[in-house]
């Protein structure tokens, strides 16, 4: 009996390729669990927070705390990266890399080293994404339980995408978004042999993070938000602008990903371009840390115009800068969280000519729309801004115009994503 969405026989399901994804799924949860525990030893380390907002946690410190916990996470990263890239330079640790274009092996040393100072630093404050490292994690248990199981090349490349796709979902509670990630990002494929093993090791990863981490939403309390003509009319033009600021993003990511600081130079360009990040932190503490409480506050309708243009327009650059002083993080949030501010400041400005809409739900339709593009996958980003904040789903229309207006547009200009634009060049 063969099914028409059964496109390949590449990756036989086997029994014993069952048992090493259900075994992939609990390390990786287990990852997400430690990874998280230690971002979060970090957080009240540097800046005593606890609960509630991060935001205000580093806004009751001095601008000084502010810079100088920001010059030690530059220290602590370079000499940490510095003797990494040195020692295991022959080792892998890029899971984009190894899904596609390598054979999905991926060093658990390396690897491990890389995820737990990558958190460090976040931690301590760095303008990164959180979800790399349990990305990566979940990837590295793949590539082990491929060799314990002695899985074929192809079985053992589907197993670190679901690891992959599923240490995204623990983390962030988005079992479907970390299965659709693994389809549309890692594989590239909806195909059954790829959905279903992806579904299976996302839920059990989040289920097993679930010991520790919250079973709640990413972003919770926010309001449900109705439909209008309104938001759906300025959806078309947010989308046309999204997509042409999302292309520019994704170049400057490329840009500094291979111009990023190397060798000893990495001893005082991260420190520098930490502490620059530090001080621009003084007057805008909502850059500090991935960007959740930025998105947060605008999915809230919180921020003044003002505020908010800052924001959108400082968050890739901080990230940029960070990124290109040879920091290993991700761009996931700090990108859903441009695109939250920028949507709450369009809402913000539509509001004058036609009112009526909250912003909040307007930054939820940039969020989306922000994030689909800058990954080229707008099924992925719009289903994971669904579950982080488990709501918008009256937003769906608008969600989607715009989404899709903002991913066309990248992708007929570029093609590249956040994740392909920072692939190694290939040689002439």
């Amino acid at each position: 009996m063969e099914q028409p969405n059964v496109t390949s026989d590449d990756a036989p399901l086997t029994p014993k390729f069952w048992i090493a994804l259900c075994l992939t799924g609990v390390a990786t949860g287990l990852f997400g669990i430690a990874l998280m525990w230690i971002l979060r030893l970090f957080e009240r380390l540097a800046f005593n927070y606890h609960s509630g907002s991060y935001s205000s946690a580093v806004s009751a410190t001095s601008g000084l705390h502010r810079v100088i916990m920001l010059v030690i996470s530059g220290l602590v990263g370079a000499v940490g990266w510095y003797f990494i890239r040195r020692y295991l330079k022959n080792e892998k640790s890029e899971i984009d890399e190894a899904v596609w274009t390598g054979d999905g092996e991926l060093s658990l040393r390396r690897s491990f080293l890389t995820s737990f100072l990558s958190e460090i630093v976040i931690g301590l404050g760095a303008s990164i994404g959180r979800e790399a490292a349990p990305k990566l994690m979940g990837g590295v248990s793949g590539s082990v339980l491929s060799h314990w199981f002695n899985l074929s090349p192809s079985q053992k490349r589907l197993l670190v995408a679901c690891g992959g796709g599923a240490g995204f979902a623990a983390v962030y509670n988005v079992p479907l978004g970390g299965a659709i990630f693994t389809a549309e990002v890692l594989i590239g494929s909806f195909s059954l042999p790829t959905v279903l093993p992806a579904l299976a090791c996302s839920l059990i990863a989040t289920l097993t993070g679930w010991l520790y981490l919250s079973s709640g939403p990413t972003y919770g309390h926010i309001p449900n938000f109705k439909f209008s003509a309104s938001i759906m009319v300025w959806s078309i033009f947010a989308g046309l602008i999204i997509g042409v600021l999302a292309t520019g993003y994704v170049r400057l990511i490329g840009f500094v990903a291979h111009k990023r600081a190397k060798g000893s130079s990495i001893f005082w360009k991260m420190p520098m371009a930490f502490a620059a990040v530090g001080v621009v932190g003084i007057w805008y503490p909502e850059l500090f840390g991935n960007g959740k409480e930025m998105a947060n506050s605008a999915f809230l309708g919180l921020g003044s115009a003002g505020l908010l243009f800052m924001l959108f327009a400082l968050k890739p650059f901080v990230t940029s800068v960070t990124l290109g002083s040879g920091a290993a993080g991700g761009l996931f949030t700090p990108f859903l969280s441009t695109g939250a501010a920028l949507g709450a400041f369009l809402g913000i400005m539509w509001s004058h000519l036609w009112p009526g809409t909250p912003i909040g739900a307007y930054a939820l339709v940039g969020a989306a729309a922000m994030i689909g593009a800058a990954m080229q996958a707008p099924l992925a980003g719009l289903v994971i801004v669904f579950e982080l904040t488990q709501n918008g789903f009256h937003l769906m229309v608008p969600m989607v115009v715009a989404t899709v207006i903002a991913t066309t547009l990248v992708r007929q200009v570029d093609g590249y994503s956040i994740y392909s634009a920072r692939l190694p060049r290939k040689e002439e």
